[in-house]
């Protein structure tokens, strides 16, 4: 849904890019008033807040927020709120909140009465209908909820009844009125409304968020949830106090496209409304839903891909070939992702499973479960989306139920049902739905992703590992698409979610430009300094290419979060050491190999390719920032990327931000520019504006990106940017020409308080992008 911002009123205000925040205890709302001014000065033009709810005590990212629903008191609460809002408003700055409709946090069931009473009372309770809970007695656990919590043996002995409660370990759980007396803590347990079971029994009495036990999962398709759970936000946009919302993981609610209508509704045509949607390459984003766009994961993808040499991509397959005995390449990967996904239904979703398999029989009591059950499997494996129930991706499930069939005859009936089954809204299409989300953002992005390693900068949220690279006419076309149909969906560049940061991203992708210099440096390491294994050594080697410093000095914080991140990444991987089941020795063999090659002859090898890529990779940075803000769509700038940043997957990308940094910076210089570029021509980016590619000539052609964003026919602002810049010679530059729009241009990035003014219709790249390989033209007065 396309609404024109520019005339629009009742608390919004015409998006120009996004400044996302991760708000803590450390850094609230107070702490957010003192940035203002920077945030300004930088020319964005909302605050995008992660989430304020009332959160699980100590909690540094808001996602687990506990009933009853407000703003958190640890943020500075309402009235903290209202201050920010007045500040913000005296600089022009809107708001745009994340709410969390999917789930709440019950890791201390202690905090969140709404599941305490749930278990006090099972389904008597009164929020029992708030839960997406399993009380039938086929859900293994005898109609009771099952709660993974103990030990994998089963043992109950360490459980103790005290104050009432029952206690296992840290865990504290209510008891049913008058169920403790004079009796043991076994005798207590079994009259429970709910089972404690071993943490690896595949049994879970609720539905949750992926597999995190600790987030349950809630059920916003009854009225009253949406009412309880929605109340206090439609008391701030009452109040005036936020102008758009971004929806955390609508893809895990029963019915996103329904829930999307009502808060629509409830908020307001004018109010920004974005969705976390993870979409597919071949997904569009379905057009029917009242929302202004996804928070910016595809277009992320579009512009590494446009980055990203092909030629390169195919030696780097040889060189992971070679070192860890796989391709990595689209066939191998496509084929692993099924087997993973098939793996990851099995171990960790039997109870969704078994659920889904229920819900696709119940009109059927006849059926064959157990084929239904195969059925069901292979199309969560097959379907390469998350959820496949939105109106424009039901034929592409009906495709590839029929391709299923016609290579496994023997499942025609029970695929039959499936198709059927899902053909209109009810339990079987959402909990095909929910499961296929989860299964697919757990085997891929939090398994796969980690298991391989030809090119890790496309290993990302939303990525396309199998398939890298795009070339300059499918960009064009894609931005054409997205300038007339989603103008304002954000463009995400780093998230608190990205696996790695922009400009860590951005240092890998040139490795493709280099592949043999890359492959010099992997063989010298790999016999001086040869990793605990090869696969989980060459895919840290990259990360840590990624976070290099340019001066080469890596200090210890610097080397305690690589370690901490390998942690994180094989134990993700669970190739060699899991969470579960920590393989101690590997682990501290890892470790010692990091201290090893972040010194000594190992660590000048990666600093002797960090500086000669250092050049490129700061032109491409820079490129990529400039195209993410004044391309299609709104760009949201991730806290503290308007200065070089090096993050790696969470909680490394969470880290407190210093925002007296010196803005004399190239990267905050082009931010401030861009943006100040697109507040003053605004009639180009808003919707109903255009997109024209300008196409260069010569003998670097291929590496001119530049196209014109247009207020009807009359360009207003024209981008040029260069890509695999460490092949592109002076004598390129000046051989390569590019063709403006007709008219008098200035360059707003070149020296000179004017700017450097032009012309010339034809200018060649030499003269054009002066600003490390950039230009940025306006109409010149």
């Amino acid at each position: 849904m396309t609404t024109d911002r520019s005339t629009a009123t009742g608390g919004s205000r015409e998006p120009v890019a996004t400044y996302r925040i991760q708000l803590t205890p450390d850094f609230g709302f107070a702490e957010v008033i003192g940035i203002l001014d920077h945030l300004a000065e930088l020319g964005v033009s909302h605050l995008y807040l992660s989430p304020i709810g009332r959160a699980t005590a100590g909690s540094m990212h808001g996602y687990d927020w506990v009933p009853p629903p407000g703003v958190a008191p640890a943020l500075g609460g309402l009235s903290g709120l209202r201050e920010l809002r007045s500040a913000a408003t005296a600089l022009g700055l809107g708001l745009i909140i994340d709410i969390v409709p999917n789930h709440t946090g019950v890791a201390d069931v202690s905090q969140n009465p709404w599941f305490s009473d749930l278990l006090r009372y099972g389904s008597a309770s009164r929020y029992a209908g708030f839960f997406d809970v399993d009380f039938s007695t086929a859900n293994g656990a005898d109609g009771k909820i099952a709660l993974p919590v103990l030990a994998a043996d089963g043992d109950l002995s360490p459980l103790v009844v005290e104050d009432g409660h029952l206690r296992y370990y840290d865990h504290v759980f209510p008891t049913a009125p008058g169920s403790t007396g004079a009796l043991s803590p076994l005798e207590v347990h079994d009259r429970q409304h709910y089972r404690l079971v071993p943490w690896n029994s595949g049994l879970i009495g609720y539905r949750r968020f992926f597999t995190v036990n600790e987030l349950a999962g809630l059920r916003q398709e009854e009225p009253a949830v949406y009412e309880a759970t929605h109340r206090w936000l439609l008391d701030l946009i009452d109040e005036d106090l936020i102008d758009g919302v971004r929806v955390d993981h609508p893809d895990g609610l029963w019915d996103p496209q329904s829930y999307l209508r009502r808060l629509r509704g409830d908020i307001g045509e004018h109010r920004l409304l974005y969705i976390e949607k993870i979409l597919a390459p071949d997904e569009p984003l379905e057009p029917t839903l009242p929302v202004d766009g996804t928070t910016g994961y595809d277009q992320m993808r579009v512009i590494d891909a446009v980055f990203t040499a092909p030629t390169g991509v195919i030696e780097l397959g040889e060189i992971h070939e070679r070192i860890t005995g796989v391709p990595g390449d689209g066939a191998w990967l496509h084929r692993t992702e099924r087997d993973r996904k098939l793996t990851t239904l099995r171990s960790m979703f039997p109870t969704e499973h078994r659920r889904l398999v229920r819900a696709v029989t119940h009109s059927d009591p006849s059926a064959d479960a157990e084929a239904v059950e195969e059925a069901t499997a292979e199309l969560i494996a097959d379907l390469g989306v998350y959820r496949a129930d939105y109106p424009a991706l039901r034929p592409r499930l009906e495709r590839i139920a029929s391709e299923i069939t016609s290579r496994t005859a023997r499942l025609a009936p029970a695929m039959e049902l499936v198709v059927r089954a899902t053909a209109s809204p009810g339990a079987a299409t959402s909990r095909l739905a929910q499961t296929c989300g989860a299964v697919t953002a757990k085997s891929v992005e939090d398994s796969l992703f980690y298991r391989t390693a030809r090119l890790v900068s496309a290993q990302e949220v939303g990525g396309d590992p199998a398939d890298p690279t795009m070339g300059l006419r499918e960009f064009h076309a894609h931005n054409v698409h997205r300038a007339r149909e989603w103008p304002w969906a954000m463009t995400a560049t780093s998230t608190h979610d990205t696996k790695r940061g922009e400009d860590v991203r951005a240092r890998i992708a040139v490795l493709t430009q280099v592949p043999e210099r890359w492959s010099m440096m992997v063989d010298t390491i790999w016999r001086s300094t040869p990793p605990p294994d090869d696969l989980t050594g060459y895919f840290l080697l990259q990360n840590i290419i990624g976070v290099w410093p340019t001066d080469g000095a890596v200090d210890d914080i610097l080397r305690s979060r690589i370690t901490d991140y390998a942690t994180k990444a094989v134990r993700e991987a669970g190739l060699r050491t899991t969470w579960t089941e920590v393989d101690d020795d590997f682990e501290s063999a890892l470790s010692d190999w990091i201290a090893a090659i972040t010194s000594g002859p190992a660590a000048e090898a990666i600093s002797g390719l960090v500086t000669e890529i250092a050049p490129s990779w700061r032109s491409e940075a820079l490129g990529r920032k400039m195209i993410a803000l004044l391309g299609p769509g709104v760009g949201d700038v991730y806290q503290g990327t308007q200065w070089w940043e090096d993050s790696l997957v969470d909680p490394d990308n969470r880290r407190p931000v210093d925002h007296t940094q010196s803005t004399d910076h190239p990267k905050t210089r082009l931010v401030r520019t861009a943006l100040r570029v697109r507040a003053e021509h605004a009639e180009a980016f808003r919707a109903g504006s255009g997109y024209l590619p300008v196409h260069a000539e010569g003998r670097g052609a291929d590496h001119v990106i530049a196209f014109a964003r247009t207020a009807g026919d009359n360009p207003r602002v024209v981008v040029v940017a260069t890509r695999f810049t460490h092949a592109l010679s002076d004598h390129d530059r000046a051989s390569t020409t590019v063709t403006l729009p007709a008219g008098r241009w200035r360059d707003e990035l070149a020296s000179g308080a004017d700017g450097e003014k032009f012309r010339e219709a034809t200018l060649s790249l030499a003269d054009l992008a002066t600003w490390h390989g950039l230009a940025l033209l306006t109409p010149a007065e």
